[in-house]
């Protein structure tokens, strides 16, 4: 017997309603707790026990697991709660009111990636505990788009015990087994200001900074150099200079400077020995110019991600999607969910392409395919039938 459920509308006008707002600027963040316990009900009366995982240090969010029969193997359906920060006026409609058309909906959070959320629990709706050889486990975490602080949790309990995880980021419901890790870090300089027309009078920190940049743009080639994975569309890992704020006035010797780096790390490629090979790098630079150096990470890295392609969820998720598994640039929680020793795969509705965009859309002919691909998945891996 099939539970009837509010409806996927209906749900995911509710969750695109709640603004859950991750941002690593203190003035933009939210909470998701409003998402978490709304997703609990909804879960809950369909024969779901729940379990609501505050975050430590974090007031006003949390992680949401809930669990429906028993045995071991099973599959997890994963997402996150949250969203990034949004300028209304940049909108054709209001972000936070689902504005539904013949071909979409649109909504911020509508692709990345409430709409996950309804669509696992529509199909999960078919199925009742007494019919489950395994356990059907449906998560929903926090703080994706900022710092990761909601899977990390996960992975540190190490409660979460499955043969396989989807997490339904949107990859347009093609399998996707690996992604680069994200390092973002920011490269201060010291060095002290004077009246520019001596530079004896102090010690310009931009100068040293155009030296960092070369040291780090050397770098960057010489690790494009030494990793190449043919399995993504740019195929080496890649250093950016992102942002840089320096000095204050024209007339004033530089005193500070502040450079803002990203890099994307290809799977195989070790995290912390990269950022420790940096990091010595750019301090024996700033040594030489006499500025004290400070490096600091933006939020711990995301580490890369990657699965074996020929693996039972991925073929299984190939085979109904009838999409060849890739890989993809972004990153996601995927590294987190796999260090319990999951097969984990990214794979839900939607384009990236739509992610952190105004107007944001979730395709409807993507819904119903999707929600068919999961209820095709729960049968094979949690069904008695």
């Amino acid at each position: 017997m099939t539970v009837k459920t509010p409806g996927f509308e209906s749900m995911l006008a509710g969750l695109v309603n709640l603004p859950s707002v991750s941002s690593t600027r203190a003035e933009l963040d939210q909470g998701n707790l409003n998402v978490i316990h709304t997703l609990a009900n909804w879960v809950g009366s369909l024969g779901f026990t729940t379990e609501v995982i505050p975050l430590p240090d974090k007031p006003g969010k949390g992680n949401l697991i809930a669990r429906l029969g028993s045995g071991d193997g099973g599959l997890v359906l994963a997402g996150h709660t949250d969203t990034v920060p949004f300028d209304a006026n940049l909108w054709q409609s209001d972000p936070l009111t689902l504005k539904a058309t013949d071909d979409a909906w649109f909504g911020l959070g509508a692709c990345d990636m409430k709409g996950f959320f309804p669509l696992a629990i529509e199909a999960a709706s078919a199925f009742r505990a007494e019919d489950l050889k395994a356990l059907l486990t449906i998560v929903a975490t926090s703080d994706e788009e900022s710092s990761m602080a909601g899977a990390r949790l996960l992975a540190e309990r190490s409660e979460l015990k499955a043969t396989g995880t989807i997490i339904g980021e949107p990859t347009g419901l093609t399998p996707v087994f690996a992604h680069k890790g994200i390092m973002m870090l920011s490269i201060h300089l010291q060095g002290s200001s004077g009246h520019s027309s001596d530079p004896g009078l102090g010690n310009n920190a931009l100068d040293a900074m155009y030296a960092v940049m070369g040291e780090l743009i050397a770098l960057r080639t010489e690790l494009a150099k030494a990793h190449r994975n043919p399995a993504f569309h740019v195929q080496v890992p890649t250093l950016n200079l992102g942002c840089l704020r320096a000095g204050d006035n024209p007339n004033r010797i530089c005193g500070h400077a502040e450079l803002q780096i990203d890099l994307r790390l290809l799977p195989g490629m070790d995290v912390e020995f990269i950022e420790a090979t940096l990091r010595e790098r750019v301090e024996r630079v700033a040594a030489e110019y006499g500025t004290p150096c400070t490096i600091t990470q933006f939020y711990p890295p995301i580490p890369p991600f990657a699965t074996d392609p020929n693996g039972e969820l991925v073929q299984c998720l190939t085979s109904l999607s009838a999409r060849a598994p890739c890989s993809v640039g972004f990153g996601t929680e995927g590294p987190f969910f796999q260090t319990l020793g999951m097969e984990t795969v990214i794979f839900g509705p939607g384009s990236i392409d739509q992610a952190h965009q105004p107007n944001e859309f979730l395709s409807r002919k993507q819904v119903a395919e999707g929600k068919e691909i999961l209820t095709r998945c729960i049968e094979r891996f949690c069904f008695r039938g």
